[in-house]
């Protein structure tokens, strides 16, 4: 079966506002004050808790690689606690999952967020029903963009690896889909929209109802 698997943060969801409130989070603990912005530094957000710690502590003297290490159970922990206060949908995008389904697409999600976390989310957002798979950072001994990541997600979906595309917002989804030998679909309206073209991915998506015509050129 043919299959389309999505990446979540910022790809299906713009989940940029939770991540920074839990960051902000372990950083008021250790009265460090709120390090990072909601707005500028949403792009970091998507690249998961360690980016934003690492980027938090680059802004005050004193605190290293060690302390990332040390606040991370308790980033996880923050997130979990408030994971859906700010985060939305991206416009269309459920309507273009449900459409690819119709076109007898199988759908799954590989997401470099922990399962646990993503199952939560997704149940929060009543969307988890609609996707045939969800493979997480931690649901196999590797992650993206280990090409495996992607395969696993198309089997547990019903699918065929080898007619399948990957829909993402960043180089990592891109490294993925060269690593699966598959075509990507880089989304252009996340934080790091602006910049996908530079990654020459098969397709750019700028409003997710062209993206069933996009996924028929691609893989048919």
């Amino acid at each position: 079966m043919r299959t389309v698997i999505f990446d979540l943060d910022g790809t299906l969801a713009d989940t940029s506002g939770d991540l920074i409130a839990a960051a902000n989070t372990c950083f008021r603990a250790l009265d460090l004050g709120d390090l990072l912005d909601p707005v500028a530094d949403a792009a970091t957000a998507l690249r998961g808790g360690r980016a934003m710690l690492r980027l938090g502590f680059s802004r005050v003297d004193g605190f290293g690689e060690a302390d990332v290490d040390a606040q991370y159970p308790a980033i996880l922990a923050a997130y979990a606690a408030d994971i859906d206060t700010h985060t939305v949908l991206y416009p269309g995008a459920m309507d273009a999952v449900e459409a690819l389904k119709s076109d007898g697409y199988a759908v799954g999600i590989a997401t470099n967020k922990p399962e646990g976390l993503a199952e939560t989310l997704l149940q929060s957002l009543g969307v988890r029903s609609a996707f045939g798979s969800l493979i997480g950072a931690d649901t196999l001994p590797v992650r993206k963009p280990d090409p495996e990541h992607h395969f696993e997600a198309v089997r547990r979906a019903g699918g065929d690896p080898r007619r399948s595309l990957l829909v993402g917002d960043t180089a990592t989804d891109r490294d993925t889909s060269r690593n699966a030998g598959v075509p990507s679909v880089l989304v252009t309206f996340g934080p790091g929209g602006g910049d996908v073209a530079a990654l020459a991915p098969e397709a750019t998506l700028q409003d997710y109802a062209d993206l069933p015509r996009i996924v028929a050129e691609l893989i048919g």
